[in-house]
């Protein structure tokens, strides 16, 4: 399967929902995690800097998602890096997918909650495609 083809499988999913893989003093915790977009620049997620995702990725930034769509597992590792970029966090809040998170502002004040949401990124992963049909198959790796 192309990169080009895991894109497609995974932005037209109809919950863009991924599960997080991090370890923490050598424990693993696993996560749902709501997707804000991936293309050739990246998998792209926000989290809140109160969280244990938030600190775990900081201490140990390797990590697996995994995306369930229809009959595909797609399964990426790799490394996130923390995005300090304002105006990202900005285009994430006025995303239409993201009207929740307009609410934190009034709440929280325009500059505490911008200092809370923390935005990651994780580029080049190396996914593998499962299926039912492919199960016994040697796992083989695309680069995204």
């Amino acid at each position: 399967m192309t990169k080009e083809e895991i894109f497609a499988i995974i932005n037209g999913m109809e919950h863009p929902v991924m599960y997080v893989a991090t370890v923490e003093n050598g424990n693993p915790h696993v996560r749902g995690i709501l997707l804000y977009k991936t293309d050739e620049n990246g998998i792209v997620f926000h989290t809140g800097k109160s969280k244990e995702l938030y600190h775990q990725l900081t201490a140990n930034p390797n990590a697996e998602v995994c995306f369930v769509s229809g009959k595909y597992q797609i399964r990426v590792e790799g490394q996130f890096q923390l995005l300090n970029d304002i105006n990202y966090k900005r285009e994430i809040v006025a995303h239409p997918s993201r009207k929740f998170l307009q609410g934190w502002i009034k709440e929280m004040g325009e500059e505490q909650f911008f200092d809370f949401l923390q935005v990651f990124k994780m580029e080049h992963g190396k996914a593998h495609v499962w299926t039912f049909e492919d199960n016994f198959a040697p796992k083989s790796f695309v680069t995204l």
